[in-house]
């Protein structure tokens, strides 16, 4: 399968949905238009050319683990030396440690291209940059000195280890322990594991994030500090130095992105340093986790986008049958497949969903932007609310819509699709993933509902509701596009009465927090989206009217707007009824009488 970045629907988002020009100028970063296309087309041909070859053959190669020592798949070392010479490394990194200081809502669109080319191949500079974040933020500044420069070119990465087998949602229950040296440094001790990139060949030095108890911490949660522990202590000219004491013990056998090695990380006495303050490494981690789970947000649209492009270009080429109205190509034996409406429904359910998620990607992105870079105090604490809002639909949504999308894919190919040689069952089998790490759906669903909700009473929902209310009225206004705006704005009016809702139920019954938060994190999403088209088909239909640009680009925009609301968008419905149907009848059932 090959895969081209699809350069004009992100140029529509960016452009002409978001204006991320005037976004850039507020961030006073000197971004213009003519920079930001070319170094997206940049992108996609280091994407397409580079890294897309490699993800077949790093799924049958995967990587290997011999005597502590990792070996990434073939084509895997010279790919990521281009990806530091090339500066994409760089690209979002602090400019005073080298960085290039892109915003996340320009980088997001080239991070998806790496998602969508290999999802094994990112994995392993995925991290790197959540990082260098919680470093930047952080760390104390002879740590900056010595490790964030090498970090934020990409001669460096950087992991994240929290999970250890008896602890994985539940950081309360971790054992890794780090004691105090006269020094000013710390002795860490412990097993990690599911860390993802922990050991490789790709960069000289990897600096791992860890989590771990001091001597004297508390219990539970508040007593998380974090640590800086690199895999070679680094010397005063930036080199890499002595190598610590820690190792891979092992890497897992997964069933997707085999060429990312997941590691066993084991940490025996190693030198570290603390990064924040004692007792507050959750903190300081959730800078990082964060971006990662918007980073895993872009895996699950990257997928999608790949399977979609896969897809549709064998719909195109496989005869099979002719079409209920009669032979569309009478000169061929049977007609393309993309003549049944089964296929349209599978290849626009796909597309829509696609589409959709890079809307709301570029969204929770320039809200993550305002949030470290608007120039006021104000505006900064408002987008950081917003981006806390968007953060679980973000990882929890678009990883579903990767593995729907996925299995769609398969689907459209039929049985050619159930075979390796094709492509699709490795995109199915990758996306998998990325509905678990990060902090599984389940838990973003219970951040949605715990913090974001109930920590506010809805305040920051019902303020979102209202602006997409807003855009209701405005693209209302044209006739063509009245019904379609009436449809979501009453979606808009159901989901602020079911806001209310399910905020006094789970005040009633704290069993109805976890009873309801899949469901209304579903229902969230898909109203979301029908919003953002419905915003989508008002560029459209003004581009159409004034006479300006691609018009099949635009009524093809159109007509996938209609599409969702009429046939996506019903979905919410179902997502209400089901969490209107209470705890009650999930609690009621004793444990010991699952057995079947």
């Amino acid at each position: 399968m090959s895969y081209q970045a699809p350069l004009r629907d992100m140029r529509f988002v960016l452009h002409e949905l978001f204006d991320v020009s005037a976004h850039c100028e507020q961030l006073g970063n000197g971004l213009d238009r003519e920079l930001i296309d070319g170094v997206l087309e940049e992108g996609a041909r280091y994407t397409g050319e580079v890294v897309a070859p490699l993800n077949r053959n790093s799924d049958e190669q995967g990587a290997t683990l011999l005597n502590g020592e990792v070996t990434t798949p073939d084509g895997f070392r010279e790919a990521y030396q281009q990806y530091c010479d090339n500066g994409w490394a760089s690209m979002t990194g602090p400019t005073e440690f080298g960085g290039q200081g892109f915003p996340q809502m320009v980088a997001a669109s080239f991070h998806e291209m790496l998602m969508a080319a290999s999802l094994s191949f990112r994995v392993y500079s995925g991290l790197t940059e959540g990082a260098v974040l919680a470093l930047y933020k952080h760390g104390a500044p002879e740590l900056q000195r010595d490790y964030l420069a090498k970090m934020v070119s990409g001669v460096w990465s950087g992991t994240m280890c929290l999970t250890e087998p008896q602890a994985g949602t539940d950081l309360a229950l971790l054992r890794t322990r780090a004691e105090p040296q006269a020094d000013g440094s710390y002795r860490v001790s412990g097993s990690k594991i599911f860390i993802s990139g922990g050991e490789q060949d790709l960069s000289e030095n990897i600096v791992h994030l860890v989590l771990a108890r001091l001597p004297d911490a508390p219990a539970g949660v508040k007593g998380i500090s974090l640590l800086l522990v690199p895999k070679f202590i680094a010397n005063a000219d930036g080199t890499p130095g002595a190598r610590n004491s820690l190792s891979c013990g092992a890497i897992e056998h997964k069933m997707g992105i085999k060429g990312a090695s997941t590691c066993v990380m084991n940490f025996d006495g190693a030198t570290g340093w603390l990064i924040g303050q004692a007792n507050q490494g959750l903190a300081c981690m959730f800078t990082m986790m964060n971006d990662a789970r918007f980073q895993v947000g872009l895996q699950g649209l990257g997928i999608a986008e790949r399977s979609c492009q896969g897809a549709l270009a064998y719909a195109r080429e496989r005869l099979q049958s002719r079409a209920l109205t009669g032979a569309a190509e009478p000169t061929k034996a049977a007609d393309p497949i993309i003549v049944h409406p089964d296929v349209r429904r599978m290849l626009l359910t796909q597309k829509t969903l696609t589409e959709g998620c890079r809307m709301i990607a570029a969204l929770c992105a320039r809200e993550l932007d305002l949030e470290h870079g608007h120039p006021e105090a104000d505006g900064r604490k408002a987008a950081s609310k917003r981006a806390a809002l968007l953060i679980p639909i973000v990882k929890s949504f678009f990883t579903d819509v990767g593995q729907e999308v996925s299995s769609l894919g398969v689907q459209v190919y039929g049985g050619h699709g159930y075979i390796r040689e094709w492509g699709m069952e490795q995109l199915m089998r990758d996306s998998r993933i990325t509905q678990i790490y990060e902090g599984t759906n389940g838990i973003q669903a219970l951040d949605l509902i715990r913090r974001k909700l109930l920590g506010d009473g809805g305040t920051e929902l019902n303020a979102l509701i209202g602006e997409l209310a807003a855009t209701c009225e405005t693209v209302g206004a044209r006739t063509e596009l009245a019904g379609l705006a009436e449809t979501v704005r009453q979606r808009l009016l159901e989901w602020r009465s079911l806001t209310s809702e399910v905020i006094a139920a789970c005040q009633r019954d704290p069993q109805e927090i976890g009873a309801t938060s899949v469901d209304f994190l579903q229902y969230c999403s898909y109203v979301l989206l029908g919003g953002l088209w419905l915003q989508a088909a008002g560029v459209a239909q003004a581009k159409l009217a004034a006479g300006e640009g691609d018009a099949d680009f635009y009524r093809a925009k159109l007509a996938s707007a209609e599409f969702y609301v009429r046939r996506i968008l019903p979905r919410a419905s179902m997502h209400r009824e089901a969490l209107l149907g209470g705890a009650d009848c999930l609690m009621a059932l004793d444990a010991e009488h699952f057995a079947f």
